[in-house]
């Protein structure tokens, strides 16, 4: 039934105006969020089929949500609405240098907190090409991180490729914990994405460039590794060896977002069987996505063979 299928909690962004502070502001942009449904969205757009599976409180705020995924293309049949709660949010303050951009969650005791195993439709979110999970999911609760488990495990058992991302967020959890629970998906990921810095923090890889995804290749037996260092390169190891890429530097205009942009764009490659065109994909949708407003990225097929130009495209 669908190409891509995954867990993930739904957020509202509430986004401070740049030069401001979240104490002093009188106005904040609102979108919505969520890394899994971001790379869903995307790859919807791009004519994958895919599906999010979250849990939400009935109301507005979870609407305006799921309406922004919706509209995407993101199948919501595995979405999850419970009769009340609240819905998760973070607050974004976007930095300029020399001030850093600091994020700051709202996201305690929400009904996606005690998603369990037991309250996934399995056969529906099975009936698919690729599971994503993400560390985020992995990092909330102990529910959760068992839910995400069980996903990989259930996956892997019917021979259904497992893509994780590493994505360590260190207010959300130590690495001591992370690496734990990581690293029984990882074992069974077909395709890993960890950037160099999470290489080394959460599994102790200290390396660089492609080195450092051959060594998260060699100790988790994955086909695919790709690795990201900020603007200082994109770094591949898959069967045929290993592969470095130039990152194309662009105003930002807003950050979150990019590296989702990036994780649905090489796995837009993957599924056709082509993780290096992939990775090419990857890095022109995350060039798109910091030069708008939005943790989704709004693309379509064609914007993937625009060429480089600073025309007008007419």
């Amino acid at each position: 039934m669908f190409d891509l299928t995954t867990i993930g909690e739904a957020q509202l962004r509430l986004t401070v105006p740049k030069n401001e502070r979240l104490s002093r502001t009188a106005q904040l942009r609102l979108t919505a969020a969520c890394s899994e449904a971001n790379v869903s969205g995307l790859l919807s757009q791009l004519g994958r089929r895919t599906s999010w599976c979250t849990r939400v409180p009935h109301g507005d705020l979870a609407e305006r949500c799921l309406h922004e995924f919706r509209s995407a293309g993101v199948d919501m049949s595995n979405v999850m609405r419970v009769p009340e709660g609240r819905l998760a949010l973070y607050f974004m303050e976007p930095g300029e240098y020399p001030l850093p951009s600091r994020v700051i969650y709202d996201r305690l005791h929400t009904p996606f907190r005690e998603l369990s195993p037991e309250m996934i439709d399995w056969e529906s979110m099975l009936d698919t090409r690729l599971v994503f999970i993400t560390g985020i999911t992995a990092a909330l609760t102990d529910s959760t991180a068992a839910t995400v488990q069980e996903l990989a495990a259930r996956a892997a058992d019917r021979g259904i490729d497992v893509a994780l991302d590493v994505n360590y967020r260190s207010l959300l959890w130590d690495t001591d914990r992370a690496r734990a629970v990581l690293t029984p998906i990882a074992q069974v990921a077909e395709i890993i994405f960890c950037s160099r810095r999470d290489a080394d923090v959460v599994f102790g890889i200290k390396a660089e460039g492609s080195r450092a995804s051959k060594a998260l290749r060699d100790r988790f037996g994955a086909r695919h590794v790709v690795s990201t260092d900020q603007i200082d390169g994109v770094y591949y190891s898959g069967p045929e060896g290993e592969r470095e890429f130039t990152v194309q530097v662009v105003p930002v205009i807003d950050r979150p977002g990019a590296g989702d942009a990036f994780v649905a764009g090489t796995l837009h490659g993957f599924l056709d069987g082509d993780v290096v065109a992939g990775i090419g994909y990857g890095m022109r949708v995350a060039a798109y996505a910091l030069t708008h407003n939005g943790d989704l990225t709004c693309v379509s097929q064609a914007d993937l063979d625009i060429p480089t130009t600073t025309d007008i495209i007419r």
